[in-house]
């Protein structure tokens, strides 16, 4: 039997890239899949539903199940409405994976307000409003019985998260992730619902928006695919109480990070003066941490 037989999930921004990469392997692996995707290109533009409809049309003709749904996930209204239509589709709800992204990259000085909020509507609040409609659904259909296999949720972040040159809409919007995702999990584990974030590695439109010269990898270094297979376990009852982590997936590795934690701490009693603080931060709190990071991570 396959590893997700029987199961029913929603991919979020399917039409390319990861997300393409994912509902197919899900489809592989006996999953029935609703790809979602709006269609824009990779800055936002645009819209085209025949992006989603390939996507599910290849998985049928590779023998899998599979429907399309074209819409946009920063509105909370069509989310809902995705997370019926899924369930009425298939009768069921057992995993979403959302890849939904853009990129509007500009040094902060130069970044335009307007590109400032699309990167985070999209990116963030695309991922808070079909995340919001899955647990709604999931908490009723909980009712006194609870549900009969834990259910999963997992939203795409990036290494930009820690912070990169030339992308603070981007690298606020996949930290927000983080926070978001560490959040929900405590809120839904009681009702047998795991949620977790991946950061992520492989080539993908992204990628190819970077100069050649300044790529970090190729495609077949760092295929979408090999990170598929880790967010497909991720789907599967294999996982069952993974939940608040962040996991790593790119080319031959997969990982968990850390979660934030305090480093080196300095007490005081009566509390720290300017001048206590010149004295002692650098050299008796702070230690041996560098404290000058400016490095890039893309």
């Amino acid at each position: 039997m396959s590893a997700l037989e029987g199961k029913v999930c929603l991919v979020g921004g399917g039409g390319n890239g990861l997300g393409a990469a994912t509902a197919q392997t899900l489809a592989d692996h006996g999953a029935r899949v609703v790809v979602n995707d709006l269609g824009t290109s990779v800055h936002g533009e645009g819209s085209d539903p025949s992006v989603a409809g390939e996507v599910a049309a290849t998985i049928r003709e590779n023998g899998g199940e599979a429907v399309a749904h074209a819409g946009d996930l920063t509105n909370a209204e069509y989310a809902a409405d995705l997370v019926t239509a899924t369930v009425e589709e298939y009768g069921r709800l057992d995993a979403v994976l959302n890849f939904v992204g853009i990129l509007r990259d500009s040094i902060v000085y130069k970044l335009d307000p307007d590109d400032w909020t699309a990167v985070l509507e999209t990116n963030l609040t695309g991922q808070f409003t079909l995340l919001q409609a899955a647990c709604q659904h999931w908490r009723q259909e909980a009712g006194d019985d609870g549900l009969d296999t834990q259910r999963s949720y997992l939203a795409a972040s990036s290494y930009a998260a820690r912070g990169n040159v030339g992308q603070a809409n981007y690298a606020a919007s996949k930290a927000g992730v983080l926070g978001l995702v560490r959040t929900v999990s405590s809120e839904m584990y009681r009702s047998n619902v795991r949620v977790n974030a991946m950061i992520a590695n492989a080539f993908t439109r992204m990628t190819e928006t970077v100069p050649e010269e300044h790529r970090p990898y190729t495609r077949e270094e760092m295929p979408p695919e090999r990170v598929a297979t880790f967010a497909t376990y991720l789907a599967s009852d294999d996982a069952t109480d993974v939940t608040g982590c962040t996991l790593y997936a790119g080319g031959d590795r997969v990982g968990v990070f850390s979660p934030p934690s305090l480093d080196h701490v300095g007490v005081r009693p009566g509390g720290w003066s300017l001048d206590s603080l010149a004295e002692h931060f650098r050299a008796d709190v702070a230690g041996d941490l560098d404290l000058t990071r400016t490095e890039s991570y893309f």
